[in-house]
């Protein structure tokens, strides 16, 4: 057993979250949309006729949600077999892969100036890039270390994936700002294509027989909550565990709101600021801020998961999300910018902090080595909780306003937490 962990473990944090910083480009999905949404317009057909978006389509609200909800279904299926060439392979192929993948997709997007582009290139290409290319960072930089510091190591690694909006908004508005959402897709497939080869090639497995440093015990001090199974489980054999569908419910549950938050940040703050022009015209400000929060949740939720367990944590955060959207449509009407960076900076650190909780709720239940493809599963859930945004996008386009949707998500979130508090890591017959 190692007496620390060595330096290159650190790299492979890094590398694995420069990777993440380039795939989550989904993060900041709400500001194209809003360049191109215009539901009276859509209807009748009509496109962009002047101007650097010229060419492009009209969007109604469920249009605009299409590609960002396929992106994440396609993301979810493809985190499986991402899972496995991250296994099988190791985490250089699969980052690079999903990472290039991502990119073509951006640029095929932008180059086609259509919906169906948006659904091939962004929703199709960019979901499989993302599967790809998020299954492999995470369990490669779990691998170094042990159950006492997965939290945190988590929370570092998929924080580069929340923290991606934070200057992927304000740059994709720039762009399209400059030179139109075409130039802003093509732009970023090229940059993206540049940082995961070589942030990729920076991933790396420990050698044979790497023993993870076990958590320094201090007399007088209780150990550490987070503690996993010393068994490594197959991906057959949780599926033959009710413990494995409940993680998948806890997911959906964590997804759904944060997804609902993130699609719409842009509008929200236009809805909220309408007496005030300088945050109407920078909505992008929401979509950044919410950005460095998801971040932030990432690793705060994962490092205090490892001091007061994985469940506390996980209902903590859930609990008070849940208030917050039952909150957000007073907010919305009172034109208050102050509650609504509040309320949907706590909407994203719940969000972010569940996608650093879902792998180490995995690696703690079912083991590091075969941690890609048993968290691919997981990851389903995920993928699920896309069905939120495409829903929020109906209910606005029925009703007007958001305010049914966050009511709805806030009470599916009630019942993940009742989830998460029946749900233990499975025992073996000897445990028992």
């Amino acid at each position: 057993m190692a007496d620390k962990v060595p330096g290159k473990a650190w790299i492979v944090v890094f590398a694995g979250t420069a990777v993440n910083l380039c795939l989550g480009i989904l993060y900041a999905w709400s500001v194209w949309s809003g360049a191109l949404v215009n539901v009276k317009l859509a209807e009748a057909g009509q496109f962009v006729t002047e101007g650097l978006n010229a060419g492009w389509p009209y969007l109604t609200n469920a249009q605009a949600a299409d590609p960002y909800s396929l992106c994440i279904i396609v993301f979810a299926l493809l985190m499986i077999p991402g899972g496995r060439i991250q296994d099988k392979f190791g985490p250089k192929v699969g980052a690079i892969t999903g990472g290039l993948f991502l990119a073509v997709g951006c640029i095929i997007a932008g180059l086609m100036k259509s919906y169906g582009g948006l659904i091939f290139g962004f929703g199709i290409l960019g979901g499989i890039g993302m599967g790809i290319g998020y299954a492999a960072p995470t369990p490669a930089a779990l691998k170094w270390f042990g159950p006492h510091k997965r939290g945190l190591i988590a929370g570092l690694v998929v924080g580069g994936y929340g923290g991606a909006a934070l200057y992927i908004g304000p740059l994709a508005s720039h762009l399209i700002k400059a030179g139109g959402v075409t130039y802003s897709f093509v732009f970023l497939g090229i940059f993206f294509a540049a940082v995961v080869i070589i942030a990729g090639s920076l991933l790396a497995w420990p050698e044979p027989g790497y023993v993870p440093p076990a958590a320094p015990v201090k007399t007088g001090v209780a150990p550490a909550k987070a503690a996993g199974t010393i068994v490594d489980w197959a991906p057959s054999e949780i599926l033959k565990t009710w413990q494995c569908y409940a993680l998948i419910l806890m997911f959906i549950g964590t997804t759904q709101s944060g997804l609902l938050i993130i699609g719409n940040a842009a509008g929200l703050l236009v809805s909220t600021a309408k007496a005030i022009p300088f945050f109407a015209a920078n909505a992008w400000l929401l979509v950044s801020f919410g950005g460095l929060v998801n971040a932030c949740g990432r690793v705060g939720t994962g490092l205090y998961s490892d001091k007061i367990g994985r469940d506390n944590a996980y209902t903590l955060n859930c609990l008070v999300s849940a208030l917050c959207l039952f909150l957000l449509p007073s907010i919305i009407a009172s034109h208050s910018v102050f509650l609504l960076f509040i309320a949907v900076g706590i909407a994203y650190w719940q969000y972010g902090g569940g996608l650093a909780l879902m792998p180490s709720f995995t690696a703690d239940f079912f083991g590091p080595k075969n941690l890609g493809m048993n968290y691919g599963i997981v990851f389903l859930g995920w993928g699920l909780g896309a069905f939120m945004p495409r829903l929020a996008g109906s209910i606005k386009d029925w009703t007007g306003s958001l305010s049914w949707a966050f009511v709805l998500s806030a009470c599916v979130l009630i019942i993940a937490v009742i989830v998460s508090r029946v749900t233990k890591r499975p025992l073996l017959e000897h445990e028992r």
